[in-house]
């Protein structure tokens, strides 16, 4: 036993509290941006010197990035998660000796220098602590003209997780880079929601986020499964009433097996050939 073993973790070193935005790259952001708007976001907001707009609903900000970027420039893929935490700077220090690596910074002129580490495959993770009275997107965005900056949650929809693909028998390494760097926790295999309780859950610090790691399944060696992030989940606190909302504004759910939409959650069909979002029973979060 050493004398780091003797001093106990402290339950959440970086003061995480909640996800300030996750983000899109796409080539196609019009067609996302209908697609999002469809699960009830409404565009906000563009960034004043780069190609991304801000869409927003209820507590969520979801950023779309039509800047070219990643080895596929013609692919839509979740590229970055930024959780709202004390410090920024601090979380970026304690990152980084934990072993990190640090996202390239590229902010130009009168932009901020949002911290962020490399995460799985090609998406990273921020850290924001400009979040309550000043936040980040009044310096970087300008409003869209004759829009609602606060746009209400259809059904009481809030960000509950996010779903990671994992190579073959790596996910015990991602609970270490989880834990050791934002204090994240491996919950019990009986702690599963939703309808497709498979792999590894993790809870954030603040309990108000979660993280399902996804290996490739048995049998399926010839598969090419990349690391990265796979979809959203968005929780609802009535599942059944948050997908008939969805579906009358035309979102398509899968309905087969297994995946019936039901009162523990539900699953979209795949959009722009690899996008799509889950639906989790769960009440949004008091903070």
């Amino acid at each position: 036993m050493t004398a780091q073993d003797l001093v106990p973790e402290p339950h959440n070193p970086l003061g995480i509290d909640g996800v300030e935005f996750i983000e899109f790259v796409t080539s196609k952001p019009q067609a996302l941006g209908g697609v999002l708007q469809r699960l009830g976001f409404a565009p906000v907001a563009r960034h004043r010197s780069r190609e991304v707009v801000l869409y927003r609903q209820g507590a969520m900000n979801l950023i779309v990035n039509a800047e070219p970027s990643g080895a596929d420039p013609s692919a839509t893929f979740l590229s970055a998660v930024a959780f709202r935490v004390r410090d920024a700077a601090c979380a970026m220090r304690h990152s980084l000796d934990a072993g990190a690596w640090e996202v390239p910074r590229r902010a130009a002129a009168m932009e901020l220098n949002i911290p962020g580490i490399l995460g799985s495959g090609e998406s990273a993770i921020y850290f924001v602590d400009r979040y309550k009275d000043f936040s980040i997107y009044d310096v970087d965005f300008v409003p869209l003209p004759g829009t609602d900056p606060t746009p209400p949650a259809l059904a009481g929809l809030h960000y509950f997780g996010l779903v990671q693909a994992v190579g073959a028998f790596r996910s015990a390494e991602w609970v270490d880079f989880y834990r050791q760097l934002l204090g994240f926790r491996a919950l019990p295999a009986d702690s599963f929601v939703g309808i497709l309780p498979k792999g590894t859950l993790l809870e954030s610090p603040c309990g108000h986020f979660y993280l399902q790691l996804i290996e490739p399944p048995e049998g399926a060696e010839d598969i090419h499964w990349d690391d990265g992030l796979l979809r959203i989940g968005f929780g609802a606190p009535d599942v059944p009433e948050a997908t008939r909302v969805l579906q009358e504004r035309g979102v398509v759910f899968i309905d087969e097996g297994p995946l019936h939409p039901g009162e523990k959650g539900a699953l979209t069909q795949v959009y722009l050939g690899s996008v799509t979002f889950e639906l989790v029973a769960s009440k949004p979060a008091e903070f």
